[in-house]
């Protein structure tokens, strides 16, 4: 009788990898923030207690709590403990937002600082920005965004005397420089572009943040019939405000 062949052995199907220790401790506090067990504010179990919850090291549970923070998701404050973070508020990027209606939408206080109102002549790079000569004569304006008191925007904006001649002659004490220049000045084409930036030392004291924190940069353009209007960088604490947009394949914004 001859041998019948061997069976084809059937292939082992391909076992995951089982999730690292800290990430399970990550993922089961990402959870629960996410499903509302654990809201924006409220302290997570000390260190302590998940070391003994997941029968893991303290250094562990230190790795998992490092990386939420650095993710935004949590705030560790020293001797006191870890909290749910804030959700921070978003900006839009498709169009030019009214910050002030943002956030008297969320119910919060909205207050804007005028520090600055001045002509000044064009350096280089405003120059460049704004299609001028250097050294020309140009408006500029510095303001801090408040939220409930706290800085959440510094802006610093420069302008052209051939597009709004009567730009430093407004009152913004009654309405805060950007909506009026939406208001009044009409423009064809945005420009926005988003940097990580770390602050200068003058302008963390503005915005009353640590100076070794990160900050988004948001430096729009502005053009009216291929004219320059306007150049302004909006320098937010990372921290507390971010910037993104919604919008369909056909690129229109998604309302709502």
């Amino acid at each position: 009788m001859k041998n019948m062949p061997a069976a084809p052995r059937k292939l082992a199907e391909p076992v995951a990898p089982a999730m690292a220790l800290y990430e399970q401790v990550k993922d089961h506090i990402a959870r629960r923030i996410q499903e509302g067990v654990w809201r924006p504010g409220d302290r997570l179990p000390s260190e302590s207690e998940l070391v003994t919850q997941f029968g893991i090291s303290r250094m562990t549970v230190n790795r998992a709590l490092r990386e939420l923070t650095e993710q935004g998701r949590i705030v560790r404050v020293a001797g006191v403990g870890s909290f749910v973070a804030e959700d921070k508020p978003q900006s839009t990027l498709l169009q030019i937002a009214n910050l002030a209606s943002e956030i008297r939408q969320r119910g919060h206080d909205y207050r804007c600082d005028v520090l600055v109102v001045e002509r000044t002549s064009a350096t280089l790079e405003v120059a460049a920005a704004l299609d001028m000569r250097t050294g020309e004569s140009v408006f500029h304006s510095l303001c801090i965004h408040r939220e409930d008191g706290l800085p959440v925007q510094l802006e610093d904006r420069y302008v052209s005397p051939r597009q709004v001649p009567g730009f430093a002659a407004q009152d913004f004490s009654q309405i805060q420089p950007s909506e009026y220049l939406v208001r009044n000045v009409p423009f064809d084409q945005i420009e926005h572009v988003v940097d990580a930036v770390m602050p200068t030392p003058e302008h963390a004291a503005l915005l009353e943040m640590p100076p070794q924190e990160p900050c988004l940069l948001l430096t729009r353009r502005t053009w009216s019939r291929g004219v320059p209007i306007t150049v302004v960088r909006c320098l937010h604490p990372a921290t507390r405000y971010r910037l993104g947009s919604r919008f369909r394949a056909d690129g229109n914004p998604v309302a709502g």
